[in-house]
């Protein structure tokens, strides 16, 4: 075993045991922040997704959150409403069409993400600018394609 408690074996294998390391302690770190701060795991999903589609510039409404986290249409409306009495999520009217509603995530819930997900931030983006360009288009190449590995073996989207 090595000082983080991985085994390491050469190649490919020892890669993808190195890459479930990281899933799982991300994994746990969600699930510290969910209990910390009363919140079920899917509402960090669902905090994730809304975060994920604010920064792409894309409008999130309820159908999206629902195929984001595959949930049905009951599950994602109970989802909202906690959120929102919690006041982690803002429903809104498209200023485009006032028949489409809108999620956002408020000030509120972002200040909480980062109150506790900021030190890893600041850890994990001091660690990927020690990279050069070209290291860094290697990584990126790697997560996506093994993304795109997940995702092709059943588990979508």
């Amino acid at each position: 075993m090595d000082v983080d408690g991985v085994t390491r074996t050469d190649g490919s294998m020892g890669v993808v045991h190195q890459l479930r390391a990281l899933v799982v302690d991300l994994h746990l770190l969600g699930a510290e922040f969910a209990r910390v701060n009363g919140l079920h795991p899917t509402d960090v999903r669902a905090l994730i997704c809304l975060l994920d589609a604010t920064r792409a510039g894309r409008a999130a409404t309820p159908t999206w959150l629902r195929e984001q986290l595959h949930l049905n249409s009951a599950s994602v409306t109970a989802l909202i409403d906690r959120m929102e009495r919690a006041g982690h999520v803002a429903r809104r009217r498209d200023d485009a069409d006032r028949r489409r509603v809108l999620l956002e995530v408020t000030p509120a819930a972002m200040e909480l993400g980062w109150s506790f997900f900021g030190p890893l931030i600041a850890s994990a983006t001091g660690t990927v600018d020690s990279y050069t360009p070209a290291e860094l288009a290697v990584v990126e190449r790697f997560l996506g394609d093994m993304r795109r590995s997940v995702l092709e073996t059943g588990v979508s989207e």
